[in-house]
């Protein structure tokens, strides 16, 4: 899809200030160090009048499209975590999009040569739904993406912005959401305080993603099997449901990952396996944490001979999730190995994790 919005004033820019001093932007302080630049396209690229607004898909299949599968209990595949269907095609989309914007940017100096442009995929500083709508692409559905009566969700927004007027498409003006509540009534941690508001600190993407330390004890039930993002939101939307068609190029193990293995991963390893891929953008702290919440959350106990060798890691954030799992998964033959990393352990965090833990086990 494809629509032209124009270079305006952000009309969304007080919710937006209003979310960041609630606190709902979590960690992520770049909202707020940039926050002026959100008022106007022209803090993006200065001059700004126009607004190329493209959608890219992504897998639409009809895997997950019900709600059995938020219980990692319920899980049919033990020992193996789920994957956000943005990264099923392996390769990351920035560098998927952005040659593909460069080769526009090019296109427009051949016809404009006068004009300045500039191509961005969801790292600058622009309200890209806000602006999606304007190009009539859809509308901000109650989880806060942007929805199409005929594509759903599933995809990824790019902006060309250009610094000279091109005729505008008609606004995206109504709401096809109705009284329908799916989304914020399935997401497992509650991180939607209102209808159109996300509180990203309870969001198990924003947890398993952007999120660098531990991950607050309360919400690690919630995380269920999602190892990297979540789609939750969105499999119950019955917009996508509606569209959710095969997707015969997408194999079944793109879709989750084989938590125990990445255990055997080291730095250059896990670089090596992942570097060009979404997972990177967390690093190997940041997936193996969420592979020990999720093998706890499972209950695997398969996993417990593995996830006691890495008490060891060199991690403290590794460490604290590995030893919470062990408890959660109860096995007595962890006990050992707890309490003798007990003896050594120096972070005070990790220390009072393997504490819990092992009352949990005795």
């Amino acid at each position: 899809m494809i629509g032209i919005a124009p270079a305006v004033d952000s009309a969304g820019f007080s919710d937006l200030a209003k979310w960041i001093d609630d606190g709902y932007a979590a960690d992520m302080a770049y909202f707020a160090d940039r926050l002026d630049a959100y008022r106007h396209p022209s803090g993006v690229l200065p001059g700004a009048k126009s607004i190329l607004v493209m959608t890219l898909p992504y897998a639409n299949d009809l895997t997950h499209h019900d709600l059995t599968h938020h219980d990692p209990k319920h899980h049919d595949q033990a020992g193996r975590g789920r994957l956000a269907r943005y990264t099923w095609q392996g390769t990351d989309y920035h560098d998927v999009i952005h040659p593909k914007l460069k080769q526009l940017v090019t296109l427009v100096r051949q016809l404009a040569p006068h004009a300045n442009a500039r191509g961005v995929v969801d790292t600058a500083p622009i309200m890209e739904r806000e602006i999606a709508q304007l190009a009539g692409l859809g509308w901000r559905g109650k989880n806060t993406l942007l929805l199409n009566k005929h594509r759903g969700s599933y995809f990824f927004l790019a902006c060309l912005l250009l610094d000279i007027e091109l005729p505008y498409s008609t606004p995206h003006v109504t709401d096809h959401c109705g009284t329908c509540t799916a989304c914020l009534d399935a997401c497992p941690t509650q991180a939607f305080p209102r209808p159109g508001v996300l509180d990203a600190s309870k969001c198990i993407s924003y947890l398993t993603i952007e999120h660098r330390d531990i991950i607050p004890t309360a919400l690690r039930d919630g995380i269920g099997d999602w190892v990297f993002g979540c789609d939750v939101c969105q499999e119950v939307c019955p917009w996508n449901q509606k569209h959710a068609s095969e997707q015969p190029d997408v194999s079944a193990s793109a879709k989750t990952l084989d938590l125990v293995e990445l255990f055997s991963l080291d730095d250059d390893a896990f670089r090596k396996r992942f570097r060009k891929t979404p997972l990177w953008r967390t690093r190997r702290r940041g997936v193996l944490r969420n592979a020990a919440i999720v093998l706890g959350n499972q209950r695997h106990r398969s996993a417990v001979e593995v996830l006691s060798h890495s008490l060891d890691d060199i991690d403290p954030i590794i460490r604290g999730a590995v030893a919470w799992a062990l408890g959660k998964i109860g096995c007595t033959s962890a006990a050992p190995a707890l309490a003798d990393r007990l003896k050594i352990e120096s972070d005070e965090i990790v220390q009072t994790e393997i504490g819990d833990a092992l009352r949990k086990i005795r």
